[in-house]
């Protein structure tokens, strides 16, 4: 299988401890170093476009977006967050494309340490687990469903040649000559 990895730069001290855990996760499942491409972004608003192109190419089984959001004191966090997390799940369903949320949405730094590796494992691992784990079952329900989708589609059309049909041919509609009153 094929991942790809969309990493922010902005928060790199966060977002590189992430992306080692996530290619680790990958490796780890059996990915092979040749069939994990990374790229980097410059914050996390641009995970969604970059994801979406990827995921438009056709190359790829998962798309694994890592980046780390700090809450500030303005609104710019709110929107930042919001953006991000909506691109994101429309690229995946547009595209049809599985897509690892590993973004880090955090009120303080030290969250964001913690779940980078220290406390509360390493989001991006889990992130890694999740794409391969939709890129699998992508596979597995896209390879049973087409199968049956042809058997039913085959099923249901009609045949050339038929023995009697049981429904009666459409009536022939007559037009009517509507009287107005005045």
């Amino acid at each position: 299988m094929h991942f790809a990895i969309v990493v922010s730069r902005f928060n790199a001290f966060i977002t590189e401890r992430l992306l080692v855990s996530a290619h680790d996760g990958l490796v780890r499942c059996g990915a092979q170093e040749r069939n994990i491409t990374i790229v980097r972004v410059p914050g996390s608003f641009e995970i969604p476009s970059v994801a979406r192109t990827l995921a438009e190419t056709g190359k790829y089984d998962a798309i694994i977006c890592l980046g780390c959001l700090l809450r500030g004191d303005t609104a710019h966090y709110e929107v930042i967050v919001n953006e991000v997390t909506r691109g994101i799940g429309q690229s995946a369903q547009e595209t049809g494309v599985p897509h690892a949320f590993g973004v880090l949405t955090c009120d303080t730094l030290e969250q964001a340490i913690d779940r980078a590796g220290l406390k509360m494992g390493n989001k991006g691992f889990e992130a890694a687990l999740a794409a391969v784990e939709m890129a699998n079952l992508k596979k597995a329900v896209v390879g049973r469903s087409s199968s049956v989708v042809r058997k039913q589609a085959l099923s249901s059309q009609p045949s050339a040649v038929s023995k009697k049909s049981k429904s009666k041919p459409p009536a022939k509609s007559r037009k009517r000559k509507s009287k107005s009153k005045r």
